[in-house]
């Protein structure tokens, strides 16, 4: 009898730092403590604002279906955090609540997108990028960015990639996971002005806006209302687990995208978007958050090299450094599978975010506490000077 085949939508690539999640998590069943430097996810928890507002939504009420679009107290405010944040103006009938942001991506590439058409992006950069256009029937355009153009995409890489065949949209990243490189606000606006030129859709994930540590994090939306906007309040606000973030669309796109979320999602979880209204409130809180990355980067960037990881990138925001890992092995995967059974430290291999170098890499996420650090430093010592 034959059997119905597979959809090759669904031959996409693991993602790694699941992956390595997935085996620490294994490891800890078995009675081992690990360091977790693998996975992007604050250590705090939400503030105390946003768990109140929970509470109280538990307490009071039903929880049902919103607007496919959200609350519109919700959109509200984030259209307000946008005058009061980069002095842009945004009508809330612009913003689309969505489940987190990979919910925003999957959005924004079917609303701009056909089978077939092309989506540019630079490496290294996040894998779910490729992978969701793949399970989209689209192609990802990859585009190496170094040390030359700080790591970042600039606009020669785009007059550059113009001429591919069913180029459609280019996204971009800034502060970029896993590099945390910034995109300079003069060469973002240059970026989106060149897009705009070349009739291109620009998406622009802002996911790490707020963790921020050397330079200055600037909207899309400061150069063109044309711009698609994903942000999500699992960063900043370390809300991961809550899955709600939110897009800025064009006013031409509004109605294309909810139509989308309603048949796709329906709409973000209730209980979350009432807590994420009180998020904007906890400016206080989530800035000692942020102080503690700050200083558990000063503490990575001063360690790290004196452990033999001696090539960083700079991690102008979000919380991971990008390590050349060279010195130690040609293959960061085995390397980050040997540094979870042998260091109890789980890491993210580089080829995760970059097919070509990503051998050669290693991010380390500083979103733990100190104490995690310092724990995990001390393993990685005895580890290496051990082998």
């Amino acid at each position: 009898m034959a059997k119905p085949t597979l959809s090759r939508r669904g031959d996409v690539a693991a993602f790694l730092a699941m992956d390595v999640l997935a085996a620490a998590a294994r490891a800890e069943e078995n009675g081992r403590e690990i360091v977790h430097m693998e996975v992007g996810q604050p250590s705090a928890p939400a503030p105390a604002p946003v768990l109140e507002a929970a509470r109280s939504a538990l307490a009071n009420g039903r929880l049902a279906y919103t607007e496919a679009a959200g609350r519109a107290e919700l959109r509200r405010r984030i259209a307000r955090h946008y005058a009061d944040t980069y002095g842009v103006s945004v009508d809330p009938a612009r913003v689309i609540v969505t489940t987190g942001s990979s919910a925003g991506f999957t959005l924004a590439f079917l609303a701009t997108m056909d089978a077939g058409d092309t989506l540019l992006t630079t490496s290294p950069g996040y894998p779910a990028y490729r992978n969701i256009v793949k399970a989209l029937s689209l192609n990802a355009l990859e585009r190496e960015a170094g040390s030359s153009d700080g790591w970042t995409m600039t606009p020669d890489h785009v007059v550059d990639a113009a001429e591919t065949t069913g180029l459609k949209a280019v996204l971009a990243a800034s502060p970029n996971n896993p590099t945390g490189t910034m995109i300079p606000p003069d060469r973002l606006a240059a970026i989106v002005r060149a897009c705009e030129r070349r009739g291109l859709w620009f998406i622009s994930d802002e996911i790490y806006h707020g963790i921020v540590y050397d330079g200055q994090a600037a909207t899309a939306l400061a150069t063109s209302d044309d711009a698609i906007v994903i942000n999500s309040f699992s960063k900043y606000y370390c809300m991961t687990g809550w899955r709600i973030g939110w897009m800025i669309v064009p006013d031409r796109l509004v109605r294309v995208v909810e139509r989308l979320a309603q048949n796709l999602f329906i709409s973000a979880p209730d209980l979350s978007q009432r807590a994420a209204l009180a998020a904007f409130d906890a400016t206080e809180e989530l800035e000692a958050v942020k102080a503690g990355y700050a200083r558990n980067r000063a503490f990575l960037m001063r360690r790290l090299p004196e452990l033999g990881f001696d090539d960083l990138l700079p991690a102008d925001g979000a919380f991971y450094i990008y390590a050349n890992v060279r010195r130690f092995t040609n293959d960061s995967v085995a390397f980050a599978r040997a540094m979870l059974d042998e260091a109890g430290v789980a890491a993210t291999p580089g080829l995760d975010f970059d097919l070509t170098r990503g051998q050669s890499f290693l991010r380390f996420s500083f979103a733990g506490d100190m104490a995690d650090m310092e724990r995990g430093v001390e393993r990685l010592d005895r580890w290496l000077n051990s082998a």
